[in-house]
C-alpha cells in the first residue's frame, strides 16, 4: 500500500512539473498557508525536484548570507531511500555542504555540492574519500555538474516529504 501511494505522490508530482513546463509558467515558491487543516506546513525557502519514472531527488532549501541549510531526499525506486538535512555555504554560484542522513536505519554523512543556475539545481560528483568518519570530495575543483537538474517548484507540492518529524 505505501509503495502505491508513493508511486502515486511521485506521477502527480511528474505531472504537475510536466504540465507547468509544457506551458512554461513559473513555478514560484509560496509562503501561503496550507489549504486543508490535515496538510502539513509549508516548508520555508526554495524546492527543487526531479523526477524520472519512480526515482526522485526532493531538495527544499533556505539560502542567507552564504549560508545554506535545508533537506534533501533521495527516492529511488527499489533501492533504499536517504533523507536528511543540508548545511553548507555558497561559492559564488555553488552550495558545498554537509548531508546528514538516514538510510537502512543508519545515520551517515557525506559531503554534496550543488550548482544553482537559474531555477534549477544540478549535483556535483566527483571522486571522494573518508575523512574523519565520512566522505568529503578529493578535490573541489575538479567537480563534473552534468546531471540531471532539479526544477524549482512549489514546496506546498513537496510539504509531506519535508515534516518535521
Amino acid at each position: 500500500m505505501k509503495n502505491i501511494i508513493g508511486a502515486l505522490a511521485v506521477l502527480f508530482l511528474m505531472f504537475v512539473l510536466i504540465a507547468c513546463k509544457e506551458k512554461n509558467v513559473s513555478l514560484e515558491t509560496t509562503n501561503a498557508p496550507a489549504e486543508t487543516p490535515d496538510a502539513p506546513p509549508t516548508p520555508s525557502g526554495d524546492c527543487y525536484a526531479w523526477v524520472s519514472g519512480n526515482d526522485s531527488i526532493l531538495m527544499q532549501i533556505v539560502i542567507e548570507n552564504n549560508s545554506a541549510v535545508g533537506q534533501l531526499h533521495y527516492r529511488f525506486f527499489e533501492k533504499d531511500k536517504s533523507g536528511g538535512s543540508l548545511f553548507g555555504q555558497m561559492r559564488g554560484d555553488t552550495i558545498l555542504g554537509d548531508y546528514k542522513f538516514m538510510a537502512e536505519g543508519t545515520e551517515s554523512e557525506r559531503e554534496v555540492a550543488f550548482l544553482r543556475q537559474g531555477d534549477q539545481m544540478i549535483e556535483g560528483y566527483g571522486e571522494s574519500i573518508e575523512k574523519d568518519g565520512r566522505m568529503v570530495f578529493k578535490d573541489v575543483s575538479t567537480l563534473k555538474f552534468e546531471g540531471q537538474p532539479m526544477l524549482k517548484t512549489d514546496c506546498a507540492v513537496l510539504a509531506r516529504y519535508f515534516e518535521k518529524k
